[in-house]
């Protein structure tokens, strides 16, 4: 079984991943300019920030936009690519001896995967570290994240046994453990129809979330047909951490790809759907297929001979064909975050047709 690529393969090979570099390139800095103009309209007019602060906010929102955008690298770096081979015949010489277009496509397609697994693995927990950074940074400009802090905050906890309500009428800003203040606690328990029925109601001036539980300070409990309890302390077990206690407000962009696990598992113990973690964790595993999909679109469509005629259209057509898979993928993001869809379907739909999209018409292309 060969495995070492021949010359014209890593000739080949060369030339498309010089073509994306490029296309990269371009898009980054276009998706750059844009955002620094978009924040200086959306954060410059609500705060007083200068220059150096608004391109610090926009290097760290951009990594995000740009891995979104990656698909269209490949897709404008191949086709770049092999229409420059195609226009300087060297397509139709490596035909002409005996080369098959699936010797010099597969090597890209498969360099397409293999950057998208590093970019899923790597990559997206650098970008989501930034993309957290810039919500964190952005909302401190807006002056929202105070409001947070002396506003309400809602908690969900949960296992088998008991399911708690959390509400609480400030935070404190403090690092350390999650301390909340006017604090109430509905508990509810199992009920014999599979529901949940109401147990008991814990008042406390303030909540703080230790390893394993919460312990309430200045605690009343009341409990249906019971006299109220009054405690100086209390403690209540606890499936949070105070290091995601909060993580439901998070976007599911800015967790890393190595933590939506534990994110869908926390998310899921505390009582509330987990569909977009999950929705997120499968379009990320379904990248490597994307990208090798794009790859073998924007090949196929530029196959076509030069002296046929139509090259410029049937690039064109790739593009055109390219963008209608980019809406059509958040399509299918919108129906898999309504639940129309199942988070496997929606993520993984597109790639899979922009691949057979490309198989079949490189078999045409080819194979006649």
């Amino acid at each position: 079984m060969r495995t070492r690529l021949t010359r014209i393969e890593k000739y080949v090979l060369t030339h498309t991943l010089g073509g994306v570099a490029a296309a990269l390139a371009v898009l980054a800095t276009v998706i750059t300019l844009i955002d620094f103009v978009e924040m200086s309209r959306s954060v410059g007019v609500r705060a007083e920030i200068g220059f150096s602060q608004t391109l610090t906010l926009t290097l760290l929102n951009a990594p995000s936009l740009i891995l979104l955008l990656l698909p269209f690298a490949f897709l404008f770096g191949v086709l770049g690519a092999f229409v420059s081979l195609n226009r300087r015949s060297e397509l139709i010489a490596m035909r002409a001896a005996g080369v098959s277009a699936w010797r010099f496509i597969f090597p890209a397609a498969g360099a397409a995967a293999v950057i998208g697994i590093v970019t899923v693995t790597i990559l997206n927990p650098i970008a989501s570290a930034l993309n957290a950074r810039y919500e964190l940074q952005r909302a401190a400009l807006m002056g929202s994240s105070n409001s947070n802090l002396h506003g309400e905050t809602w908690l969900r906890q949960g296992d088998a046994q008991t399911q708690i309500v959390i509400r609480a009428r400030g935070r404190d800003a403090d690092h350390g453990p999650l301390k909340l203040k006017g604090v109430s606690l509905f508990i509810s328990t199992p009920a014999k129809n599979h529901g949940l029925q109401f147990s008991r109601r814990i008042e406390a001036d303030q909540a703080v979330l230790m390893p394993g539980y919460w312990l309430l300070l200045g605690a009343r409990e009341a409990t249906p047909g019971a006299e109220a309890l009054k405690y100086d302390t209390l403690t209540i077990p606890s499936t949070l951490k105070s290091a995601n206690a909060l993580e439901r407000f998070a976007s599911p962009k800015s967790v890393p790809f190595w933590q939506l696990w534990q994110a869908i598992t926390h998310t899921e113990q505390a009582g509330f759907s987990a569909t977009e973690y999950r929705l997120e964790l499968q379009e990320l595993l379904a990248t490597p297929v994307l990208f090798a999909a794009m790859s073998i679109l924007a090949a196929a469509f530029s196959l076509r001979l030069i002296r046929l005629g139509g090259l410029a259209a049937l690039a064109g057509s790739g593009v055109a064909l390219g963008f209608v898979l980019f809406f059509f993928n958040e399509f299918c993001r919108s129906l898999g975050q309504s639940g129309a869809l199942p988070p496997f379907a929606a993520a993984w739909t597109p790639p899979v047709l922009a691949l057979l999209s490309g198989f079949t018409l490189l078999c045409y292309t080819e194979d006649g």
